[in-house]
């Protein structure tokens, strides 16, 4: 970590950094930036700091859309934090049309700071998933907090990143229910749902999504390290 840190922090800045370092504060909100999809993302303590597993539902989404989906595409990224999934599904599918949904405005500031900064254009709303929105998607993604709040999280992480991001009632299955709670009012006629989740929500899940969408094909997939963490919902053969 302190060779990371000399990499990225002047000679100025390095001793404050140490410090930091030692009482135990990430080193990505010391130095400022982490590299997400091959891009630059600022991220401070407004937001969460972007994971590989997130990169991954990133690759996913993006092979899935580029294959049963025609452009322009109309996508939302739900609880978008820092904006690094938004951001890197615009670079990629750049005729894509991508909003970005957040409860917290400081998150958003960040979020509009890292879009201008990566030279993307998105639309941003605050408020709790689906609800500041009024239009239809042909893609739903999100990684939102679905941590129970008795579950063990190292302190490195409780203390330092924002609550808000980590944490959901009902055994961390809170922003699922919400989300599908009114879902077809906001999907196209052709969709793709992207989710991030708990390893152990899986079935959970699956049972909030047949309850408000019975006929929708559920796809339960792992990540590199062979953890259960996505779901992938649609109208089309997965």
């Amino acid at each position: 970590m302190k060779a990371y840190l000399k990499k990225y922090l002047s000679k100025e800045d390095l001793e404050v950094g140490l410090k930091r370092l030692e009482k135990g504060e990430p080193v990505q909100y010391i130095v400022g930036e982490v590299d997400f999809y091959g891009y630059k993302i600022k991220v401070n303590k407004d937001v969460l700091i972007p994971r590989f597993e997130t990169e991954e539902l990133v690759f996913k989404t993006i092979s899935y859309l580029n294959k049963y989906f025609k452009s322009p595409i109309r996508i939302v990224d739900l609880g978008t934090g820092s904006g690094c999934i938004a951001i890197s599904l615009k670079k990629k599918l750049p005729q894509a049309s991508i909003s970005a949904v957040d409860i917290s405005n400081q998150a958003l500031i960040v979020a509009k700071e890292n879009a201008f900064l990566n030279k993307v254009e998105l639309n941003f709303y605050l408020g709790n998933m689906l609800e500041p929105l009024s239009d239809t998607y042909d893609c739903i993604i999100s990684n939102p907090p679905y941590l129970s709040y008795d579950e063990e999280v190292m302190d490195i992480v409780k203390n330092n990143e924002p609550l808000v991001a980590l944490y959901a009632k009902n055994k961390g299955l809170e922003y699922y229910e919400s989300i599908f709670k009114n879902i077809n009012n906001y999907l196209n006629e052709d969709y793709l749902i992207a989710l991030e989740i708990g390893e152990t929500q899986g079935q959970a899940i699956k049972k909030i999504i047949k309850k408000n969408l019975p006929n929708a094909k559920i796809k339960i997939e792992q990540d590199m390290q062979s953890r259960v963490r996505f779901i992938f919902v649609s109208n089309k053969l997965l």
